[in-house]
């Protein structure tokens, strides 16, 4: 008996990706942020439906309910638990479908112990933005990967497969089958593909084989690009501008000058400073900055900014009837920006919420009861889908392309029929630029810096005069 029947239809690219990964009980699912995933999955999961009895759904924490939401929407099915934290083994409800927070696979024995009693051969794992499992030694990773190796049938789900090169591949494949790949372990795996640095232990300098790889997946991944499958209104972007503050401008070049200072007291330059420096810099230019006074003891300076004002400008020149997301990095901004807003209708939705706050933020501004939606990307930037909006503003960014790519895609994907609008508020002469530089060449802001580090071999003086120029 079919334990559920679809009610929509797939797209040409979605009965291509069914027809693709079906023949195989595992199977990928590489397709680009807004074009379907969820709803393939949810076929494949119908079309195996004498052969399963439940699905599990491990999806971020924030993503939990529109999962959920997705399942209503596309088939008949209200059988739907989706874990909290009181779901443990001794409530189970017998249903069709589980919805499971990855991240509780890192830390909650209660949401472990009911997973492992859910799954058996007979379930359908289906593991959403599995760019989440992708350290290959990581708790969550080798839980998850143990305890659904029971089931038959895996199937992982990401736009963003490889975001820092085939060491992501290994974990992604292995939770799928350790045969795909034909290795028990990583040090196998990294011994025939990848190259370290003899200089900077664990750094990853070149891949190798990687026809050989990709020649190994095939069978088993469909991968898409949206502009190959969907015909969406085109992006448009805009950058606005405005200077530093007398006082930013001296916290600016203090913070480069200490820097400077511990690169006399270092033999090499690390990664972790290359953060510290740039957090640093990119705090200032938003108009604070935690200065470390002690163990665990940190002061707050605050610094006049034009950044709010800016905003307001842009805002007053944007349609009043026009919906808007704001994204922002930092919580300090997050209350710039309602500062700003004191008295228009925005929901904010953040880590610091819970879930039943975000649910409710994003449905009211989907509802149309408010016209802002300011999030962080790193809460907001996976799943989301807020086609109610055309017109977007980063605040400031991060330091990583997939987080951008992730924030702008909210909004341009399936059903999106106006252009959308992109505007970066950028602060002139300072590590903004910088930042804005590597996105645009599809970089990680910190592993291009500290690229450029690598090149100049320990040179102090060439360093320093790279710190200067930020």
């Amino acid at each position: 008996m079919q334990i559920f029947a679809t009610t929509t239809s797939l797209m040409a690219h979605q009965r291509e990706a069914v027809t693709k990964v079906q023949p195989s009980r595992v199977g990928a699912l590489f397709m680009d942020m807004g074009t379907g995933k969820s709803r393939t999955s949810i076929e494949l999961a119908a079309r195996r439906h004498t052969k399963i009895d439940k699905v599990v759904w491990f999806a971020p924490v924030s993503l939990k309910l529109s999962v959920a939401e997705e399942i209503r929407k596309h088939t008949d099915c209200g059988d739907i638990c989706v874990f909290d934290n009181k779901t443990s083994v001794r409530n189970l409800p017998k249903v069709r479908w589980y919805i499971v927070g990855i991240e509780s696979m890192s830390s909650s024995v209660r949401v472990i112990a009911a997973v492992n009693q859910l799954v058996t051969e007979r379930t359908m794992i289906i593991l959403d933005e599995s760019s989440y499992i992708k350290g290959h030694n990581s708790q969550r990773t080798e839980r998850l990967t143990f305890i659904c190796a029971k089931s038959k049938y895996r199937l992982i789900l990401t736009g963003t497969p490889l975001s820092q090169g085939v060491v992501d591949l290994f974990a992604q494949m292995r939770f799928l089958s350790p045969k795909i790949l034909g290795y028990n372990s990583f040090y196998s795996f990294a011994a025939n593909h990848l190259e370290y640095s003899d200089r900077f232990p664990g750094k990853i300098v070149r891949a190798h084989n990687t026809e050989w790889l990709a020649a190994k997946i095939n069978p088993y991944v469909y991968q898409v690009r949206k502009q190959d499958c969907i015909d969406l209104p085109p992006k448009h972007y805009s950058t606005k501008w405005f200077d530093m503050t007398r006082a930013q401008g001296e916290a600016y070049d203090a913070i480069k000058d200490h820097f400077m200072e511990i690169l006399d007291q270092m033999d090499n330059w690390n990664s972790h400073q290359v953060f510290k420096l740039f957090s640093s810099l990119q705090q200032v230019v938003s108009g604070f900055y935690h200065e470390r006074t002690g163990r665990d003891k940190w002061l707050m300076h605050e610094y006049n900014s034009n950044r709010p004002d800016l905003l307001a400008e842009i805002i007053s020149e944007i349609p009043e009837d026009e919906r808007v997301i704001i994204w922002a990095k930092y919580m300090y901004d997050i209350d710039q920006i309602c500062r700003v807003l004191d008295g228009k209708p925005y929901v904010v939705y953040t880590g610091q919420q819970n879930e039943r706050q975000k649910e409710e933020a994003k449905q009211k501004f989907k509802a149309g009861n408010a016209r802002f939606f300011i999030a962080t990307p790193s809460s907001g930037g996976h799943g989301l889908t807020l086609n109610e909006a055309s017109t977007v503003i980063f605040y400031n960014n991060g330091f990583k392309y997939s987080e951008r790519i992730q924030a702008e895609d909210r909004c341009h994907r399936i059903g999106q029929d106006k252009k959308v609008h992109y505007i970066d508020i950028v602060c002139c002469d300072s590590i903004d630029e910088r930042i804005m530089s590597a996105l645009n060449d599809k970089q990680d802001t910190l592993h291009s810096f500290q690229a450029e580090i690598d090149e100049v071999q320990g040179n102090k003086d060439k360093i320093k005069e790279m710190i200067r120029r930020l």
